[in-house]
């Protein structure tokens, strides 16, 4: 009872794993910790496995997503690291290993082989879509794992054929690599997303305690399978199909629970279309439950970014078209049923959104999409960029203020802009 008497001189807390309290007895400053109720005044399991194997300042470090996303994370990758386990097997079989007729030189140049294909795979694919993997990092988190899983599948059955073994790995090979970049880099944009305190370093360095932990019960349940998968490849299929399953199932939890904050295109043309049809803004939450995780190979109308001039205008006549009743500095056109806009170097964030809404309206417009060119046709196409322009200027500011209120981070953006930036003369006579 006289300690509950005792001065309080201040207080402290560690994140919001402990709190503790400066008090005053008798000219003597001592510290006790505040205990909530069950608490023991002990370092419990749970806070030594949290500072493990968590960021530190979890929860208030990261993102809100994080627990949900790194959970069924942990799920897909022991799945995955399973599946492993038996392609490899396979994988050995087939380049020899237990086969008295097989040579180590053989072998040595199907690994090389199917280790060089990877390599021009994973130089091609950067190349190719590096650009998109900040963007859709959901999709192709997604498809990253669905390419795991059929490059696992070849590398099982590659042994049942010998003739076309060494082509059939090297394929595997190159999906291999294209899991290696886009998993990486998409990984790399998701840690991006739940550093809320610039910490990526440690939320990156604690994954990787976290997917080591689950490779190494993954190990220990392969130990054990290995006996029985050995030489039966119904039971090696069996078991390759139900992981798969499971790794499949927790990769769409994984990315479907994943909130972003910042405008991809897919994310703002949801917001921008429930905007134009019910004057709702979407919360971030509400949109990215909304936003596809699969591979769209079509679009009803095409939107492309950061464009070179003449995919907007090939006259003079079509440049005082697209300036007409616009001050903005981007200019919108439509060319061969595709939506093109071109941006001036000093175009902000702002401008770069209210140029992807612009893109969404006229594509609303457009639909259902009109044959193809005719003179006729162009103009009224002009006529629809004018009237978007009405449209935005009416709109865009109430809803930009919208987006700022429900949650949306609007400091920057992942739009999938192109590098050209095009400066114009004021409309001529």
């Amino acid at each position: 009872m006289e300690k509950d008497k005792a001065l309080v001189l201040a207080t402290e807390r560690y994140g919001s794993a402990e709190s503790w309290k400066y008090v005053s007895e008798d000219g003597v400053m001592e510290r006790r910790r505040n205990l909530r109720e069950g608490e023991s005044t002990g370092n419990s399991f749970f806070g030594v496995f949290k500072s493990i194997f968590l960021p530190q300042g979890y929860p208030e470090s990261v993102s809100k997503d994080y627990l949900q996303y790194q959970f069924w994370d942990t799920v897909q990758a022991f799945c995955s690291s399973l599946s492993g386990t038996l392609a490899t097997q396979a994988s050995l079989k087939g380049v020899g290993v237990g086969n008295q007729d097989a040579t180590v030189a053989a072998a040595t140049i199907t690994w090389l082989l199917k280790d060089g294909a990877g390599m021009l795979g994973r130089i091609i694919f950067a190349w190719h879509k590096g650009s998109k993997l900040d963007s859709e990092a959901k999709t192709w988190r997604l498809v990253a794992d669905v390419l795991n899983d059929v490059a696992m599948f070849m590398m099982i059955l590659a042994p049942h054929f010998p003739a076309c073994f060494t082509t059939i790995i090297c394929i595997a090979g190159i999906f291999l690599s294209i899991v290696g970049v886009a998993g990486g880099a998409t990984r790399a944009a998701l840690t991006c997303h739940q550093a809320h305190r610039d910490n990526m370093a440690d939320i990156s360095a604690k994954d990787g305690s976290q997917e080591t932990l689950v490779n190494l019960a993954a190990l220990l349940i392969s130990l054990v399978l290995i006996p029985f998968v050995t030489d039966n490849p119904q039971f090696t299929l069996s078991l390759f199909f139900l992981f798969t399953i499971f790794h499949l199932f927790a990769n769409y939890k994984a990315v479907r629970s994943v909130v972003m904050e910042t405008f991809s295109e897919a994310r703002l043309s949801i917001v921008m279309q429930q905007y134009l049809t019910h004057g709702q803004i979407l919360s971030p939450r509400e949109a990215n439950q909304r936003e596809p995780v699969f591979l769209e190979f079509r679009k009803a109308v095409p939107i492309k970014l950061g464009v070179r001039l003449d995919k907007v205008v090939q006259s003079s006549e079509e440049l005082n078209l697209a300036l007409k009743n616009n001050n903005m500095p981007f200019l919108i056109g439509v060319r061969n049923g595709c939506i093109c806009v071109c941006l001036r170097p000093d175009a902000s964030v702002c401008d770069e959104i209210r140029a992807m809404c612009q893109a969404v309206c006229l594509s609303n417009m457009m639909s259902p999409p009109t044959s193809r060119e005719s003179a006729a046709q162009q103009q009224s196409h002009w006529e629809m960029v004018h009237e978007s322009h009405t449209v935005m200027d009416r709109l865009f500011n109430p809803f930009i203020k919208g987006v700022e209120a429900s949650g949306w981070d609007m400091r920057r953006t992942l739009l999938d802009w192109d590098e050209w930036r095009v400066e114009w003369k004021a409309k001529s006579n």
